[in-house]
C-alpha cells in the first residue's frame, strides 16, 4: 500500500492547504510534462510480488515482523496483513533477456528465502488469495505493525461513516460478510508490473493496458475462494473494489467514483489522471511537506511532488499512474495492478510477458482498438474474466470471442509482435509466451487447478475445510518445484 507514514506527520484540520499544495503538484507535474523534464526516458520494467505466509499444512502464520527480520532484505517489506509480506525486484531495461533475468532473480529469492525462514516454521506461497484464511484471521488487530496501514484503516473506516460490506452473489457459491475494517483486503495478493513510458506515449499505452485487462485476468486467474466459499475465479477483483470503496450511500448515487476501479473513459495525456485523482478524491494521508514545487521548478530541480504521490497512492486504479524521481530524473509508470501472485516465478513471468508483449502492440495499432469500443466494455470484460476465467466471453474488433481462443489465435501472435518490438529475446519470447499457450490450451490456470483438486479432495471424502488446507499444502510443494501450474499433477 505504499511508503510509511507516521501518524504525527499528518496534516489534519488543514483541508485548504493540503487541496492548494495538491493542486500546485498538479500544476508542477504539467509544467514538466510540457517543458520536457522527461527526456532522459529509457524503456524500463519492474515488478512488485506479494506473498502470503503459512506453515507446512497450509495455515496462516502472522509472524511478517519475524519474518521480515530474519530475511534482512532492503527488497522486502510489510503489506496489510501480519502474514503478508511484499518484494520489489529492481528495474530493469525492456529488451535483450530481460524476461529469463526476471524469473531468475524471482527464483533466486524465493530460494533463498525458502531457507532463511524455514527455521521458523513458515513458507512463502504466492496465490491470488490464501485459501485458509478464515474471518478471525482478517481482523484489524491482524493488521501488519506498520503505521501506514493502521492509519489507512482508521481513516477509510471513518471516511465511510458505516461498516463495510461485501457481498459476491454472481459466482459458483455466494459470499456475504461486514466488517469494521479493511483488513479482509490482506487476503489478495497481487503481481504489480510496471512499465516506464514517455510522457507523449503514456496516453496510448495507458488506454492499451485498459483495452487488455481483461484478458490478462482470463488468462492469469488464481484466487476462486473466499472464506471458505468458491466465487469467482479472480475473487480479488470484486473483493477490492467492494472494500475500499468509501463512498458514502448519497455519494455512490449521484455517482461519484470509486476508489477501486478500472476507469470511466479513455485518457488524452497522463496529466489529467493525476488532477482526476485531486478533484475527484480527499486525501486519507494529508501532507504538507517543506519542499515547494514552484521554487524546486524555478531552481531547475526535479520537484518530489511527495503530496501528490501519497495522495495517489490511495486511489487504486487497475491501471495506475505514477510519478516517481530515480537519480534525480523523473519518471512515469503505468502500474498493472489486475493480476494475482502466483502461482509460480515461471507462471508470474509468463504473465509479465503476455502483458508488455500485448500492451506494445495494442498501443501501436492503427486503427487504436479502444477507438472502436466503449470504455463500458473495458470494465465488462475485466469482470467477466474475474467472474469466469477462460471461459469468458470477451470483446475484440467488432464482437464478442471465447477468451481462450482470442487468447490463441489473436492475442499471443500479437503478445509476440510487441515483445520483438520491444527487442526482446527470441528464446525467451517462445519460452513464456509457450507458457500461456499450454495454460490456455490445458485450461488450467491457477483458480482452475485449486477447483479442481478441491473437487477431487472433496469427492474422496473431505470436508471443504479439510480439502482447501489439504489443496494449499499441496500447492506450495507444487510451487517450490518450480514447475508452471499447467503441470502441476490433480488428484
Amino acid at each position: 500500500m505504499g511508503e510509511r507514514v507516521e501518524p504525527s506527520a499528518l496534516a489534519v484540520g488543514d483541508d485548504h492547504a493540503v487541496r492548494r499544495r495538491l493542486e500546485q503538484c498538479v500544476a508542477a507535474l504539467r509544467r514538466m510534462v510540457d517543458g520536457g523534464w522527461f527526456s532522459a526516458h529509457e524503456d524500463t520494467i519492474g515488478m512488485e510480488v506479494e506473498f502470503d505466509l503459512v506453515d507446512p499444512l497450509g495455515r496462516p502464520r502472522l509472524i511478517n515482523d519475524a519474518v521480515l527480520t530474519r530475511l534482512g532484505r532492503a527488497d522486502m517489506q510489510h503489506e496489510l496483513g501480519q502474514f503478508n509480506v511484499e518484494l520489489n525486484l529492481a528495474p530493469l531495461p525492456l529488451r535483450g533477456t530481460v524476461l529469463r533475468e526476471s524469473e531468475s532473480a524471482l527464483a533466486d529469492v524465493l530460494d533463498r528465502c525458502r531457507a532463511a525462514i524455514e527455521g521458523l516454521g513458515v513458507r512463502m506461497i504466492a496465490v491470488g488469495m490464501l485459501p485458509t484464511l478464515s474471518a478471525d484471521q482478517l481482523t484489524v488487530e491482524r493488521i501488519s505493525h506498520n503505521p501506514r496501514y493502521e492509519l489507512l484503516s482508521r481513516r477509510i473506516r471513518a471516511a465511510r461513516h458505516r461498516p463495510f460490506s461485501v457481498r459476491i452473489d454472481d459466482g459458483c457459491e455466494p459470499v456475504e460478510f461486514s466488517t469494521d475494517s479493511v483488513a479482509p483486503d490482506a487476503a489478495t495478493t497481487s503481481l504489480q508490473l510496471h512499465l516506464r513510458v514517455p510522457p507523449d506515449r503514456f496516453a496510448a499505452y495507458y488506454n492499451a493496458a485498459q483495452t487488455i485487462a481483461g484478458a490478462q485476468v482470463a488468462v492469469g486467474a488464481n484466487a476462486p475462494y473466499l472464506l471458505g466459499y468458491q466465487a469467482w475465479q479472480e475473487t480479488r477483483i470484486t473483493l477490492l473494489e467492494q472494500l475500499l470503496d468509501t463512498r458514502r450511500p448519497k455519494e455512490v448515487r449521484a455517482g461519484a467514483p470509486a476508489r477501486v476501479r478500472l476507469g470511466d473513459r479513455w485518457i488524452d495525456d497522463p496529466v489529467e489522471l493525476f488532477d482526476e485523482v485531486v478533484r475527484d478524491f480527499a486525501p486519507l494521508v494529508p501532507t504538507l511537506e517543506a519542499e515547494d514545487p514552484d521554487a524546486a521548478l524555478a531552481a531547475g530541480h526535479t520537484p518530489g511532488l511527495r503530496e501528490l504521490r501519497l495522495h495517489n497512492g490511495t486511489v487504486w486504479r487497475w491501471n495506475r499512474p505514477v510519478y516517481d524521481v530515480q537519480a534525480g530524473h523523473p519518471q512515469l509508470r503505468i502500474e498493472n495492478r489486475v493480476l494475482p501472485s502466483g502461482p509460480t516465478a515461471v507462471d508470474m513471468i509468463a504473465n509479465a510477458a503476455f502483458y508488455y508483449g500485448l500492451v506494445r502492440t495494442v498501443a501501436d495499432s492503427d486503427p487504436a482498438p479502444w477507438e472502436q469500443m466503449s470504455f463500458d466494455v473495458a470494465e465488462r470484460d475485466l469482470h467477466r474474466a474475474a467472474r469466469d476465467g477462460l471461459a469468458a466471453q470477451l470483446f475484440w474488433r467488432g464482437t464478442d470471442h471465447p477468451a481462450d481462443r482470442l487468447t490463441l489465435e489473436v492475442l499471443l501472435p500479437a503478445a509476440a509482435a510487441g515483445l520483438d518490438a520491444w527487442g526482446v529475446d527470441t528464446d525467451d519470447r517462445d519460452r513464456y509466451l509457450g507458457v500461456i499457450e499450454a495454460r490456455v490450451r490445458s485450461g488450467r490456470t491457477g483458480a482452475a487447478w485449486q477447483i479442481e483438486t478441491v473437487r477431487g479432495l472433496q469427492e474422496r471424502g473431505l470436508e471443504r475445510v479439510g480439502a482447501l488446507h489439504e489443496m494449499t499444502r499441496r500447492y506450495v510443494e507444487h510451487a517450490h518445484t518450480g514447475a508452471p501450474v499447467h503441470e502441476w499433477p490433480l488428484p
